[in-house]
Formats: C-alpha cells, structure tokens, sequence
C-alpha cells in the first residue's frame, strides 16, 4: 500500500487491508491523520500534509497537487477539491497542535525556552508564545465550535447549516465548515443535502445542507423534514473561541413606552421603535440601527427597527410607531410572546445580539434589546435579479442581464475543463449541472452595477423624489424594487441627497440603509419600517430600469385600513394562517405576472395589485382577505386572464399559465403503458453498449407500476431510498 494511501485511510478511520504492524507512527487521540515518530515527523514522506509541501514546492499548482494524490489512491479515497482544503486545514491544526504538545512536553522535563527553541528549530519568542498560549487559537476555536454545533445536534436531532448559518453563531464561514468536517469524519456525524418541498408548488423545493446525528441517514431526514429545526441556542462574541446560551430575553416596564397611533404620525414610521439617547438599558452598541424584539411586561414584545431619536414625549425612553388608530390599548398594539421559554418571539436573534450594562447597583444586567440584524448584516445579502423583476422590464433589458449571466456560466465551464484528473472534473461537472439545473428553474439573472440591498429608514424632512445614502454619491439617482412587486408602477426613482439634514443627523454614516420619505414606502406595494429591503439600482446611460407613474386606482388605498377586521374578531372571519401566506402570495404574484405579460388594462392589473397588498399584511395585521379576493374579483381575472391549453388540447383557467409563472413547475415524461420483452430487450442492449459514456442513468417510475420496477431492478438499477416521500408517487432508481 503506497503511503499517501495509508495517510488517507488513516484520516478515513479504516483499517489498512494488510495486519502488518510498521514503524509508521500512530494517530493522535481520534485524529485523521497518522503522524510519524522521528525527530521530525513531518519530514517523512507518509505525511500527507508534507507530501502536499514537497509538490508544492516542485511548483505544482493545486489542481495538479490534488491530482497526483488522487492518482495514488482507490476510487473510494479520491477527493474533491473542496474536501482536499479541508482535509490540509485539518492537518495544519492538528500538526500545530503536536507542536504545542511537544514544547509542554520539553518544558515539563526542565527545558527552558531557548533550550526547547534549539530541540525544535524555533525562536525563543515562538516558544514563549505558545507555552503561554497552551493551545492555537485556530485549533481551539475549531474544537469549541464543533462542540457547541455537537450540543445542538444531540439535543435537535438535525439541524440546518446551509449558508449563512455561521452568522448565527457568529463565527466565519470557513471555521463552521471545519468544525462541521470534525463532527463528520471524527465522531460519524451525518452532513447531507435535503430538498425541503414549497408550499406553493410540491414539485419545487429548497435545498439545504443538514448536520445530523449518526443515526439520522438522509432517507430519514426526508422523511421527516418538519424535525430539521436552527440553530440559534448558542453565539460567540469572540469569533469561536468562547460560546455563550442565548438567555432568556430581559423585560422592561410598559410604562416607559409612548404608542405613536397612526393618526398621530404612526402611520408614515409604522414598525420604528424610536429610542431615547443616552439610556443605558437601551443600547445599540456601535450600529446606528437594528432589527430588534424587546420584551414587555414579560408578557408581550416590541417588533420593530430600532433607532436613536430625538423627538420622544418626556417622561418616556421608547416610541412606538403604529398604523393603528388612536384609543387602540397599549398592550393591543404590541405582540403577544410565544409558549416558547426558549424562543419568546419566534424568530432568531443574531450571534452577539444580546448585550449587557451595568446597573445603578455596579452589577451587570441584560439589556431588554434583542437583535435580529444590525447595520452591516444587510450587506450580505444576494444580489442576483429575479425572473419576477426581469419580466416587467423591457426586452432589450432582460436580454442584457441574462446574456451576462450566460456568459459567467460559460467562464465557469471552460475554468472546469482545464482539469485534467477525470474524477474531479466529474464532481466539479455535477456541480455545476446542478447549478444551471436549479438556474433554469429559478431565471436569476447577473446583478447591475452598484445594486445593493438597502433596509429602509423614514425621515420625515426629505422630498418625495429624493432619499439619504451616503454609500452613493450625491446626485445618484436610484431604482428601488422591493419583493414581490406588482410591476413598474411599483418602482420609485430617487435621487441621493446626502446634504439633508435629517439623514445626516438620525442615520448618520449608514452602511447599508436608505432614508426615505413615507410616501416612497407606500409606492413599494406598502413597505414597512420594521425591516423591509429593497434593491437599491443605480441608472445610467447602460443600465435604464423602467418605472411608471403609479396606478390612480391605488392612490389613498391602504389595505390595513380598508380590510381590517374589527377588534375580537366580532364576525368570525376566517383569518390567514402563518403557513398559507407563502401560497397566497405565490397565487396571486401568479397572476400579476401572466396579466403584465398577456397585456391587461390597468383597471384589471390594479384589482390584482390591491388584493396582493391585502395577501401581505393579511396574516402580519390580521386583514379580511377573502373579502378582498371577492371584492376585487380575483377569479373574474384568473378565468380571463390565465389560460392555457393542455396537452389534450382542452382549455384550464387559473394558475400559472406563462413560461415565467409556470417555470419552478416540473413536467415528467409520461410513462409507456404496456411494456413487452422486445423493449425491455432493446434497452438493456442499450445500457451495456453506453453505460460507460454517462455519470449518471436514472429511472423514474410510480410507485404502483410494478412492472415498470420489475424491468428496472432486473436492469440493475437500485432504488434510491432518498427519492421514496409519503406525499409523492414517484421514485427514482439509479444505475450508478
């Protein structure tokens, strides 16, 4: 067995196929890697972490490193690229750490640092750094982390650590995927993808990476998707190094809250929570702003953006902005806390979104504010163009973005087939198919220059033409889209002015959002200030977003006046729940797309826009939507404007009719009815003349067509036990 070989099953955990016992060295506690027992181990050329070096050193670049190594091991032990960096990360903490261990080691049997330095060929500053140190701040965090991510998974079973998760914890991205690969290739943890199905359409889903424990397979993880649960139970304030449990939420008295009703100004700051300068329980930290909850009375919470103000009734510390009208009581206006002693408001607070103070008494006491975002975390959102957006714009437009996004996929192929090892060529190719797969699906597009996503802020001194963001020169003018919009009316152009006076002193030097005039908000389909987004565009001569007058029809419209259900609920009306507002807003964002494209009035498209503005807010602010929907007659609309023939050639209204609406929507090949051996016979001739030309052959087939199954196992192909949902009455075989 040639020794790169030995270092891998060694950092598999498998045994060697030979009982040979060989002066090789063995591996420290679980660790992955074997490690030598000379002088100086990592000399030897069994280490592979020092074959790595010596190819590096001979001027081989990575893709030619891993290469080599792959070339030297069994199909089962060839690794991608992605795994390789792991796998020297890995091997880089661990070697760090046998260096520690070594100087405590010599330290302990009375060496001194410049002896221990002369023993190891380092300086004597290096030495007296790491006996102070004991361990390396690199390996530390990534033991701590993979413990903390342990505690969760043991405790939820399965947890999601897609992307973005490492901001919950409040570690890198690069430290989570270690941490992550210790649990998985040390303890048997299980890390695997699952397709979580849309509620708006079972043939779409959203796929996420899971960390599971050892006894959760993939197979039942989809089978038990509504078990996958956050995580969110612990953060770090030092980048990993040290967690802390998130605490239960502090509480502060309703008497130091003013309601601001909605006939009293609320209405243009709906969802602000303005706070009081220089209270010490009500601290920001160093953001001008944040995404916040703030206990009440230990019964009820504030849900809003937080900012600094000026312009608070004395006598209070916290005012809050609301569209409800005057004499509403105040704790009708604030939210009711959760049955959740762990989770009050039902959302995630941030890793670092809990701070404390020090009280009157000199002890330290949990402030009442609990972030979800603050200024920055808006930064790192995605900026592709939906197909949603693109649709209501012109041709020439949407031909240009999506030329680009062309473009990038073929530089990203061409930098694939420079590879020249066959094996990490195929993984890298099914990654990328898999990409343009979920590309098709999705219509995304390359994003303009300058687009940023922007949280918006109210300033009540700025024009309606005009907004504050210091992150664009002055005299910029701006497209700002929100999702989902019901066209171009809803698209507001703006011109930067950062010489305002309000912004300057409410927002400041603000990263990533935007002041605006309330009358802007109310243009993108009715924003709130409580943590809406929008896309901030920037125009010029190459990049021109169409925008147009808004709809007479929608002038004075507000749908969480005109569909508000009184109070109690008198009436019995059927409310909407959390879990419908998705489907709800997919069915008629539907419609407004089949309607723009197909060419109808502007009286129609107004109907349709009102009742999405009601479908938004509905569930958030307890509105009549079935009202709504008869009072606009959405299914007046849905007959006349979304037809399509089906493939009987009879005519079906209602539901997505377009190739834009109906493009997350899969289409299977029908089934031959009716096999006979002479087709079964000519595809097996078949598969053993091209088995060898494909990476992958499927076969898929409905659970009760037994013949279908017959042929396909006597094939060889082998169910994939994934593919087997309740819900669905398809299944997949696989051939390899």
């Amino acid at each position: 067995m040639n020794p790169v070989e030995r270092d891998i099953r060694g950092y598999l955990g498998v045994a060697p196929e030979d009982s040979i016992l060989e002066h090789y060295g063995t591996k420290r506690h679980s660790g992955r890697y074997p490690w030598g027992s000379g002088e100086n181990p990592y000399q030897r050329s069994g280490d592979f972490l020092s074959r790595v070096e010596e190819l590096k050193k001979s001027g081989m670049k990575e893709k030619d490193i891993l290469q080599t190594i792959n070339d030297s091991l069994p199909e089962e032990y060839k690794m991608g690229a992605t795994e390789f960096r792991m796998a020297q990360r890995r091997a880089i903490h661990e070697r760090q750490q046998l260096k520690y261990d070594r100087a405590r080691a010599l330290s302990q049997d009375g060496l001194g640092p410049t002896e221990i330095g002369r023993e190891m060929g380092l300086s004597e500053s290096t030495v007296r750094s790491m006996l102070k140190s004991n361990k390396p701040d690199k390996y530390t965090r990534s033991q701590e982390i993979a413990e903390t991510l342990r505690k969760e998974v043991d405790k939820k079973g399965m947890v999601d650590v897609s992307e973005g998760t490492n901001l919950v914890l409040g570690v890198s991205e690069g430290d989570l995927d270690d941490a992550v690969f210790i649990l998985e290739a040390e303890h048997g943890y299980q890390r695997y993808g699952v397709g979580i199905r849309q509620p708006t359409n079972i043939n779409q889903q959203t796929n996420i990476t899971v960390l599971a424990k050892p006894e959760y397979d993939q197979k039942y993880a989809y089978q038990h998707q509504n078990e996958i649960q956050s995580l969110g139970e612990y953060h770090s304030e030092d980048g990993g190094e040290t967690f802390k449990k998130l605490q239960r939420p502090s509480s502060m008295s309703s008497d130091r809250i003013y309601i601001r009703y909605g006939d009293e100004g609320g209405l243009d700051k709906d969802g602000v929570i303005e706070i009081r300068r220089g209270v010490a329980d009500l601290n920001l930290g160093k953001s001008h702003y944040a995404q916040v909850r703030i206990m009440v009375d230990d019964s009820h919470y504030l849900k809003g953006m937080a900012v600094y103000s000026d312009d608070i009734p004395e006598g209070y510390d916290v005012a809050f902005n609301t569209n409800k009208k005057s004499g509403t009581p105040k704790m009708k206006v604030l939210k009711t806390i959760k049955d959740d002693p762990d989770n009050p408001f039902g959302a995630a607070i941030k890793a670092n979104g809990q701070s404390t103070y020090i009280g009157e008494d000199g002890k330290e006491h949990l402030l009442p504010i609990n972030k979800l975002k603050e200024e920055g975390d808006w930064d790192t959102m995605a900026k592709n163009l939906s197909s949603q957006f693109l649709s209501k714009q012109p041709i020439k437009l949407m031909k240009q973005q999506l030329d680009l996004t062309v473009a990038d996929r073929k530089a990203e192929y061409e930098e694939i087939m420079q590879y020249d090892n066959p094996t990490i060529r195929k993984k890298l190719l099914m990654d990328f198919a898999d990409t343009c797969e979920g590309n098709s699906m999705t219509l995304k597009a390359s994003s303009f220059p300058g687009q940023a996503t922007k949280v918006i802020l109210p300033l009540s001194k700025i024009g309606e033409r005009e907004c504050y963001c210091p992150t664009y020169p002055d005299g910029t003018q701006l497209a700002l889209v929100r999702f989902p919009h019901a066209g171009t009316f809803e698209i507001p152009l703006v011109t930067v002015n950062n010489k305002n006076l309000s912004g300057r002193r409410n927002l400041g030097a603000v990263q990533d959002a935007i002041g605006i005039n309330a009358k802007v908000a109310e243009r993108l389909s009715g924003a709130d200030f409580d943590g809406d987004t929008v896309v901030a565009i920037p125009m010029s001569s190459k990049v021109n977003i169409k925008s147009t007058p808004a709809l007479k029809d929608l002038k004075d419209f507000d749908p969480k006046t005109a569909y508000a259900v009184p109070e109690g609920n008198p009436n019995g009306v059927r409310l909407m729940k959390k879990e419908e507002k998705q489907k709800e807003m997919g069915i008629i964002s539907n419609l407004i797309t089949d309607m723009t494209l197909r060419g109808a009035p502007e009286s129609d498209i107004a109907r349709a826009v009102k009742h999405s503005m009601v479908v938004i807010d509905a569930e958030k602010h307890k509105l009549d939507y079935k009202r709504s929907e008869r009072e606009n007659g959405i299914q007046e609309l849905k007959q006349k404007w979304q037809i399509r023939v089906q493939e009987d050639g009879t005519e079906k209204y209602g539901g997505a009719s377009t190739l834009l609406s109906r493009r997350k929507q899969t289409v299977r090949v029908p089934e031959r009815k009716g096999y006979c051996s002479r087709v079964a016979r000519k595809g097996m001739k078949w598969l053993d003349a091209h088995k060898d030309e494909y990476d992958q052959i499927v076969w898929w087939t409905r659970k009760d067509n037994a013949g279908s199954i017959k042929i396909a196992e006597k094939s060889g192909f082998k169910l994939d036990e994934a593919s087997v949902l309740p819900d669905d009455p398809w299944i997949k075989y696989q051939y390899k």
